[in-house]
């Protein structure tokens, strides 16, 4: 993303199956970041739960619901950012 915009170096585009889900996905990366000393700058959208945001400074994650992330289709927006796989 470095390359295209001026506000992060990566975006982290992933899926949860309900709000639930996404909001337990939020929770956990904020206390991951947390241990790691790392503390968010913002976040939003964990009320709704079906898109959240949560911005590091460098790196920006977006926790969608399924069909959320489906109808905004990021990935197909910032199309010409460089994709890296990541596998837990």
């Amino acid at each position: 993303m470095k390359n295209l915009v001026n506000f992060c170096d990566y975006f982290v585009v992933c899926s949860g199956n309900t709000d639930r889900h996404v909001k337990a996905i939020a929770d956990n990366i904020d206390d991951e970041l947390a241990q790691k000393g790392t503390n968010l700058r913002h976040n939003k959208g964990l009320k709704a739960s079906d898109w959240v945001i949560l911005d590091s400074g460098d790196v920006v994650v977006h926790i969608f619901q399924k069909k959320m992330r489906e109808f905004y289709n990021l990935e197909y927006l910032w199309q010409e950012a460089k994709t890296i796989s990541w596998q837990k």
